[in-house]
């Protein structure tokens, strides 16, 4: 599980990153980062729709996606927020995939606008 102060849970964060932030496409999902205050803490927003799969699916993909986010969040990284939106199949998607999705979108650069 997150912390509260690594999730996003406004509605107006989650607009804003998806708006604003700098969009990197993966076989699992679509990552919007955007660049916040650097000392503002790394944050977390995630997307399941029901497209995805059935209920257990989507809740089982969410905790996953915690559960890599937890790593970067442990390892000290802040100044950004970060919205998942998983794409039809992705639950379907072993946690190897998952993990390099994750890996190839937060580990590239991000500038801020």
């Amino acid at each position: 599980m997150l912390p509260k102060a690594n999730r996003v849970v406004r509605a107006a964060d989650f607009r804003s990153a998806v708006r604003r932030g700098r969009r990197v496409r993966t076989p699992s999902a679509v990552f919007y980062r955007l660049a916040t205050e650097p000392n503002r803490p790394l944050r977390f927003g995630f997307v399941v729709s029901k497209e995805v799969g059935t209920a257990v699916d989507r809740n089982r993909l969410r905790r996953r996606w915690r559960a890599l986010g937890r790593h970067y969040v442990d390892a000290g990284r802040c100044g950004e927020d970060v919205v998942v939106r998983a794409l039809p199949g992705a639950a379907q998607r072993d946690w190897g995939s998952l993990s390099a999705d994750m890996r190839a979108a937060i580990d590239s650069p991000v500038s801020s606008r």
